[in-house]
């Protein structure tokens, strides 16, 4: 089976593990993940509960970290963003669009990237799920 994609769109935070904790909670408490009809009882039992296959959203990714690796999430360097989208400043609807982009992910990685609606910042998290 192949890995699913999943993306997110949260508000603008320099902290990015704050983001991810925030973006997880809110994740879990909506039941958007494979899984949730398990009812489990917090995003760490969602996860043990899903086993290999993981819980097919950002409930998988765990921690930040500068370099792509399994259950991490890790921002765009600045020649990443102007190889995906050619500029430094892309739309979250350029992100979506960009093929390479997601080529490019890996399974049970995400990236982040500071995405521009006007002057306006926000942090999208895309990933592919484990199967």
């Amino acid at each position: 089976m192949g890995g699913h994609p999943y993306q997110y769109v949260v508000e603008y935070d320099d902290d990015l593990q704050a983001a991810l904790d925030r973006l997880r909670q809110d994740v879990f408490a909506r039941g958007e993940y494979h899984g949730a009809e398990r009812r489990p009882k917090t995003p760490e039992q969602a996860l043990e509960l899903a086993e290999a296959t993981g819980t097919r959203s950002i409930l998988d990714i765990l921690k930040v970290q500068e370099e792509p690796d399994y259950c991490c999430v890790a921002p765009l360097a600045p020649d990443e963003l102007q190889r995906y989208f050619g500029t430094d400043r892309p739309s979250p609807a350029a992100v979506e669009a960009c093929d390479e982009f997601w080529e490019d992910l890996e399974r049970g990685k995400a990236r982040c990237v500071v995405v521009y609606d006007g002057d306006e910042r926000k942090l999208f998290f895309a990933g592919y799920s484990f199967d």
